[in-house]
């Protein structure tokens, strides 16, 4: 996880001066990792730095904040009362507009301390901008260091019904995911359409299809079976990394004839998932959605794990 500028300039623009809290460095046990924050306004709070009573007491001192920046050192278990035996150092910076303009769009890089830039940072600028390797979030000779976030997976959903509602709803918040939702017509859409998601009415949803980066992933499920497999086809012919299609085994085995007949060969549609989802928890439009997304984030937690196991 990066600095989530974007998440932070909409809360400055809507609540005014926002306290961003995140976690600068962990020793032991810990609720969340380092570069975890959270975003706190007068009123309320975006995101979450876990640990239930270091949030809390993180987010009311956030409120009460005057300097613009402080540094702050907590042992959860004697401090705290909790479970975990670690202890959790806290940056926490009060951003208005005026200083949104400041920050640097690839690595921000600020003094918690004081301090001039000492050789340390620099030398990590450096290699960073060098190497075109974001650095780790890290407290660093009293400098918070951290890479801005951006998007490590594009994901399409093709339909702005119930099922392509609630999957938005249920994924929208996952910060690697930039979501494309593309329906029919701005009425199709909700009001209001989450932070990162970007929708996209057009009359023609499968002439947008050649615009769709080559690795992107695809949930199908509009309205019409006729768009669905059009689509289907659209996406067979460009490429993908991932497919998922709403329906049945039969309307599977349907569209698989079909695909057959526009030329597709049997070993290029079984890159389409279809069904999708988990049919145990349900049909419930919510329960699709958690089905869908377990489905899709799997794969990524999955590479996650190998990491770990070859760390």
């Amino acid at each position: 996880m990066g600095f989530d500028l974007e998440a932070l300039r909409e809360a400055v623009k809507t609540h005014g001066k926002v306290v961003r809290v995140v976690i600068a460095g962990i020793k032991g046990s810990s609720p969340r990792e380092t570069g975890t924050a959270m975003l706190v306004w007068e009123t309320g709070q975006s995101g979450t730095i876990g640990g239930g009573t270091l949030e809390f007491q993180a987010a009311e001192a956030a409120r009460s904040q005057t300097a613009t920046s402080r540094l702050t050192h907590h042992a959860l278990g004697p401090d705290m009362g909790q479970c975990c035996g670690g202890a959790v150092s806290l940056v926490s910076e009060i951003y208005d507009t005026a200083r949104l303009v400041k920050l640097d769009e690839t690595v921000i890089a600020r003094s918690v301390s004081g301090e001039e830039m000492p050789l340390s940072v620099k030398r990590l600028l450096a290699a960073a901008r060098s190497q075109g390797a974001a650095p780790e979030p890290q407290l660093i000779d009293g400098w918070m260091i951290e890479p801005v976030h951006k998007p490590t997976r594009n994901l399409w959903i093709w339909g702005a019904g119930h099922v392509g509602r609630a999957l938005v709803d249920v994924l929208s918040p996952l910060p690697d995911l930039a979501i494309t939702w593309v329906d029919t017509g701005p009425e199709r859409f909700p009001e209001t359409v989450p932070i990162g998601v970007t929708a996209v009415p057009v009359a023609k949803p499968a002439e947008l299809v050649r615009h769709a980066p080559r690795d992107a992933e695809h949930l199908v499920l509009t309205y019409s079976h006729n768009l669905d497999l059009e689509l289907c086809n659209k996406l067979l012919l460009h490429d993908f990394r991932f497919v998922g299609l709403i329906g049945s085994a039969t309307k599977w085995a349907r569209f698989r004839s079909r695909l057959a007949a526009l030329g597709h060969s049997p070993e290029r549609i079984s890159r389409i998932t279809c069904p999708i989802g988990d049919p145990d928890l349900g049909k419930h439009p919510q329960m699709i959605a958690v089905g869908v997304a377990a489905q899709i984030l799997r794969p990524a937690r999955q590479n996650e794990l190998k990491k770990d196991l070859s760390a």
